[in-house]
Parts: C-alpha cells; sequence; structure tokens
C-alpha cells in the first residue's frame, strides 16, 4: 500500500505536532507538511496535492468552514475536521459535512488536548477511508438501477435510513426533497456520537419540509415525522397497541456500532402489517447488512434501496448490502426521496 499524504490544519502548533506524530507514526501514511489557518491550507493544498487534509473547525485568518469551501470548490480533495464537543462546534461539523467533508474528529478536551492519543486509532482509521472516497460524487442516469418489483401488501410503511460516513449530507439532500404530505415515519441512524446526532436533527428539521426531532424513548413514531437515533444509544421500535413507539436504549454489547443500523432493522422485522421500506446510503463497513437479512427473513413485505456508488462518499456500506440481500433498486442519492414517496403513497 502507497503511503497515504496527509496536510494537517491547525492553529495548535502542538495540535500540529501532534497529529503529525500519530500520523507519521503509522506504517502507511505520512504529515506531507502542516498549515496554521485556512489561507496557509490552500496555498499548501496547491503545491503539495495531499491525499487528505485533517483541517481544524477553528482558526484565525480563515476558519475552517471558509477554508472548506474553498477547497471543495477549487482543490477537491477528502478532508476530516476536528472539531470540539461544544453546542458551536458541533454545529460547525454538521456545517462541515454538508460542505462535503468527509468525516470528523473530536478534539478529546478542548482545542489543545493534552489527551489526543485516545482519538489515535480513530483518526489513522478514517484518515485511511478518507484516502478512497468520492468526493465529485455525480448523479448519473445509468446510475440507477431497479433489480426486480417488490409488491408492497399493507396500506401503512415505516423507512428506515441507514448512514455513516457523509451522512449529513446525504441526508440533507434525500429530506428537502420529501413532501409535507409524506406518509409514513422516517426513522434514521447516523453513526455518530452524543450530542453530534441532536446537532444533525435540528439542522435537517430547519431544511425540510417535514418535522425532524432525536428521537426519545417510549414516543409514539407518527407518519409525516423523522426520528434520528441519538449518539451513543440503540433505537429499536416497538408495537403498542395501535401504535408503534421508540425504544432507546444502552447498548448492551460494547463493540460495533451505537447506533447500530442492524438493531434498528432487526427490530422492524418483528413488525407486523406494515411495509418495511430499508435504504442504506453511503458509509465505511457492514452495517445493516446483517439486520437487511433479517426482514428478508421474517417480513413479508419489505424493499431495499441502496444508494449508487456514484453519489455516496463512501461505499462500503451501500455495497454490503447489494452483496447480501436482494437489493430492489439503487439509486443516485438525488433520485430517492422521489421512489420513497412513491412507494408510501
Amino acid at each position: 500500500m502507497k503511503n497515504i499524504r496527509v496536510l494537517v490544519v491547525d492553529d495548535s502548533a502542538f495540535m500540529r505536532k501532534m497529529i503529525s506524530d500519530m500520523i507519521n507514526q503509522s506504517d502507511h501514511m505520512e504529515t506531507v507538511d502542516t498549515a496554521r489557518n485556512g489561507l496557509d491550507a490552500l496555498e499548501k493544498v496547491k503545491r503539495f496535492n495531499p491525499d487528505v487534509v485533517t483541517l481544524d473547525v477553528e482558526m484565525p485568518k480563515m476558519d475552517g468552514l471558509s477554508a472548506l469551501k474553498r477547497l471543495m470548490k477549487e482543490y477537491p480533495v477528502p478532508v476530516i475536521m476536528l472539531s470540539s464537543l461544544t453546542g458551536e462546534g458541533t454545529d460547525s461539523t454538521i456545517q462541515a459535512i454538508e460542505y462535503g467533508a468527509v468525516d470528523f474528529i473530536t478534539k478529546p478536551s478542548g482545542a489543545i488536548s493534552l489527551n489526543i492519543e485516545e482519538v489515535k486509532d480513530q483518526l489513522i482509521h478514517k484518515i485511511t477511508a478518507a484516502a478512497t472516497a468520492n468526493v465529485k460524487q455525480e448523479s448519473r442516469h445509468n446510475s440507477v438501477q431497479t433489480h426486480r418489483h417488490q409488491e408492497l401488501l399493507y396500506e401503512h410503511s415505516i423507512v428506515s435510513i441507514g448512514v455513516s460516513t457523509g451522512g449529513p449530507k446525504a441526508l440533507q439532500t434525500l429530506m428537502q426533497q420529501l413532501p409535507q404530505d409524506f406518509s409514513a415515519p422516517i426513522l434514521i441512524v447516523q453513526h455518530m456520537p452524543p450530542r453530534f446526532t441532536q446537532s444533525l436533527a435540528r439542522r435537517l428539521d430547519q431544511i425540510s419540509h417535514i418535522p425532524v426531532k432525536e428521537a426519545e424513548n417510549g414516543e409514539v413514531l407518527k407518519k409525516g415525522n423523522a426520528y434520528v437515533a441519538p449518539g451513543g444509544l440503540q433505537f429499536e421500535v416497538k408495537p403498542m397497541a395501535r401504535s408503534l413507539v421508540a425504544n432507546i436504549s444502552e447498548p448492551t454489547i460494547q463493540h460495533g456500532h451505537i447506533p447500530s443500523v442492524n438493531q434498528l432493522f432487526q427490530s422492524l422485522a418483528n413488525i407486523d402489517h406494515y411495509n418495511l421500506i430499508n435504504v442504506v446510503l453511503t458509509g465505511m463497513g457492514t452495517d445493516g447488512s446483517i439486520g437487511a437479512q433479517t426482514i428478508e427473513r421474517h417480513s413479508n413485505s419489505y424493499f431495499f434501496i441502496a444508494e449508487s456508488e456514484d453519489t455516496a462518499v463512501i461505499d462500503g456500506m451501500p455495497k454490503s448490502l447489494k452483496q447480501t440481500v436482494q437489493v430492489n433498486a439503487v439509486l443516485p442519492i438525488d433520485r430517492i426521496a422521489q421512489m420513497l414517496s412513491k412507494l408510501v403513497q
């Protein structure tokens, strides 16, 4: 494997050194240079043509968001944001992914962190994935594939969406296109830590025609509303009387994703008399595939949609779904809302 060349951008000399050292200690990546602000970063991206950029959100002269917008327009390159856990920091991070950042790393304890080593493994893993990211997504007609017609049997439907790397941007595209009279509840699992999912739900609510909120334990899931799984907790659905309710719980297994697409899908497989319409969007790994197999075995009215590799930032999760179950449609992100509206009508 060739070395992944990384440009590290942070206004703190301490952070630049810490991040650079972690990168250089890896066998398959190296720090090609560092930059102290957004203006410096633009010049060095042009000079060094790195494979990946790590970019601090908060910097003088030109902040991370401004630099990111320029980079995506002038020199598209996979970017990983470094974010604080403050409310402002989480909101800025969601905005950064909408602008085109591939992923983010949280600073464990503020702008200058003495325990940055805690995120070393996560940083290396995300840089490795970002190096293969599709940052020039293009929706092409030939990326639309319908594999087989699936008859949906029931009057009511549930839409579930699983997504990871690059998710906020994909979700924004999809949610903006759904009509105000959308007649099914939408359940969203986005791989994110606590606090960030709250910012994500708030942002999606601002740009959508339907209400979007972070799911709460025990609440009734209403048609025409979207519910985002809280970070650090698991999201399941349970029938109660004639309603469906959210079951939000502490994870019982500490490995795997929290929240987990598999766990949501597996809970839906136990719901009778609903059409289960399941969507897997951009993301690393295979989350959702095992749950999809459970739905395929136990439900008699379901439909699977995978995002096309042409628009997915990372094609891991959609590809895994296609390899695991019989997917009904493969669509670019800007065609999925139209399909969902058609299916739930």
